[in-house]
Order: C-alpha cells, then structure tokens, then sequence
C-alpha cells in the first residue's frame, strides 16, 4: 500500500524518501539464497535513514516550518478534539447572522485524567480547514467571516457563566476577505474579541496548532498562556503576503518568512508565546497520536497551574501579558515640542 504522505512530499524530505524507499525495497528483496543476509545492510541504511532525518527536522528553515504548518494532512482543530475530549457537543450560530463553519466549538470533557489532570467540562473551539476540494469550500480553507467570532464570543461568555475553562486552537491562514465579510463587519467582530476575551472571567488557553495569521488567528488568540506547536507559525502577515507588498512579487517568501521571525523559537524569545508543544519528529502529520498526546499535556499542565488562581488575579496577570508585549521608548519633549536627550 502507498505511503499517502508520498503525495504531499515538501522539498527538503525528497533526499530523506529516496532512502526510505531504498530500505523498503531492501527489506522485501527476496533473493533465494538462504546463505544471503541483508540484515547488516539494512542495518546500515535505516541507522543512515535516521541520521539524515535527525539533521533534516533539527535545522530547519523558518519557510520549511511554515511548508510543514501547511501539510494538507496535519491534524486540524475536529482532530484535536476527537483525540482530547469525550462528549462534544458542538453549537453553531452567532444569533444575530448566522454559523460559520470555519470556527468549530462546543463542550465536551477534556480527558484530563490520562495527562495528570482530571476529567472536566471545558469549552473547546478553532479554526477548521477542509481535507478535499468540497470541504475546503465549505470552512472557506479556514478563513472566518464575522459571525465565526461573534459565534466564537457567545460560547466563550457562555463557558465563563458557567465557570468552565475556555480553549482555542489557532490555524488559520487569515480572517475571510470577501466583501461579504467587510460588510458584516469584520474589523469590529475582532477588536470586540479582543476586548472580550481580554476580561472574560474564565481560564482561556491558547493553543496555535498551525497557521497563525494576523487577526484572524488573534480574534480567537487572547488567553492566559499561549502555547505554540514546534512547526507552527504565528505572525502579523503571511511571508506570501509580505512578499508582495515589500518586494512585489512572492518569489521573496523565504526572506520574509526569515525577517518576520513567525516560528515558535523565535516567538518565545520575546514573550509573544508561553510555551513550545514538541512535535514527532517530521511534523505532527507523521505521528497525530503523539502531537494529540503532547497538546493533551502542555493543556493540562496549563489547567494546573490556572485553577489555583483567584477569578481577579487571573484577570490582572492576563492583562500584564498583553501589557509587558513590545518594546518603547518614552521620549521627552521640551516647550517647543524638540526631543530632549
């Protein structure tokens, strides 16, 4: 049977292919002689398998983890919640326009149990993209209008009355840009998550599972700890879309890519993100269970270390997050408006 990961081969893994390929065949050669033994030579290939793996995941480009980010078979928001939670009862609607299918969300118990944690209600929404042309269609690859985060913003409010925990899951290539979206109001349907998001009474914890671009993924991205996937992104603008306004053409994406610094090394270095998830190596598509395992654990660490927090407290420290973000300077003026030194 073909390896589907064959069909969504990224550049850099074809040298890593061609070797795995060499081994399988080794491994089903038959060559009729029984004093013929392959073991040393397979041996041998698959300890060379293995090394050129390890440096290949172990030194990679920023625009490499954005490729890997984008894997057509990565696992997506309804995957994380399958594999995290029992009892999903997913609410659709905003009660003002209509659903959105690019944002999922509803109750269910996080199995909090198997990651040292307990069993617990929680709140549990993100971004969906489509694994085929049709569902691609239908989540918009994704990209939310309006009434994805005003539906997003009424479960929230829902979970905090009822004193659940709120988790989001980033992966997004940006909110939808069709003029349907501006009409409704996408630009207020943002800033008024931001708002609420930044003073709602509940434990919120961000997790940024791929894609995390611009607004879109903020409208969904304030929380009490923000944690990043190894091979996700989360950035301002998508390197395709710097690419374009700076150099006029996306031949650059690699260069922006390096000059946003969007990947998760470099976000936690200046305080943007909390913690990094470990990832299988070759991305979380080549081993789901392990990401899911992984996420499950950085959540429920995270769900430890908020529960004993008083309601004001963790409004308080959420906001000197957001506060502490960014560096300025204070300049002094003197009467005639000149900059004092």
């Amino acid at each position: 049977m073909a390896n589907p990961l064959s069909k969504y081969l990224l550049d850099f893994e074809k040298p890593l292919v061609e070797l795995e390929q060499k081994l399988d065949e080794m491994r089903t050669v038959d060559t009729g002689r029984p004093d013929v033994d392959l073991s040393e030579e397979i041996a041998a290939l698959e300890a060379r398998v293995e090394e050129l793996r390890a440096s290949i995941y172990r030194n990679l480009t920023r625009w490499q983890r954005v490729q890997i980010a984008r894997h057509p078979l990565r696992p997506y928001t309804l995957n994380y919640i399958e594999a995290l939670t029992d009892g999903f009862v997913e609410m659709r609607g905003d009660r003002a326009f209509g659903d959105d299918p690019a944002i999922v969300g509803g109750f269910a118990t996080f199995r909090g149990a198997a990651y040292g944690h307990r069993d617990r209600t929680v709140l549990i929404l993100g971004h969906q993209k489509g694994r085929d042309t049709k569902s691609r269609k239908y989540r918009r690859f994704g990209m939310p209008n309006p009434e994805g985060y005003r539906k997003a913003l009424r479960l929230m409010k829902m979970a905090a009355k009822f004193n659940k925990p709120v988790i989001t899951l980033l992966d997004t290539p940006g909110a939808y840009p069709g003029m349907e979206a501006e009409e409704r109001g996408q630009a207020e349907a943002i800033a008024r998550n931001l708002f609420e998001m930044a003073r709602l009474p509940a434990p919120i914890i961000v997790v940024v599972i791929g894609e995390g671009a611009s607004g879109g993924a903020l409208g969904i991205g304030v929380g009490d700890r923000v944690l990043m996937l190894e091979n996700a992104w989360y950035s301002v603008i998508a390197p395709e879309s710097c690419s374009s306004i700076l150099w006029r053409s996306w031949d650059y994406k690699e260069e922006a890519a390096r000059a946003l610094k969007l990947t998760a090394p470099d976000l936690i270095k200046v305080g943007i993100i909390d913690a990094i998830v470990p990832e299988p190596t070759g991305g979380a598509h080549r081993n789901p269970e392990a990401a899911f395992d992984a996420v499950g654990n950085a959540i429920a660490g995270v769900l430890n270390q908020l529960d004993a927090l008083p309601t004001a407290d963790l409004l308080e420290t959420r906001l000197e997050k957001f506060d502490q973000m960014g560096v300025f300077e204070e300049a002094r003026l003197d009467g005639n408006g000149q900059r004092v030194s």
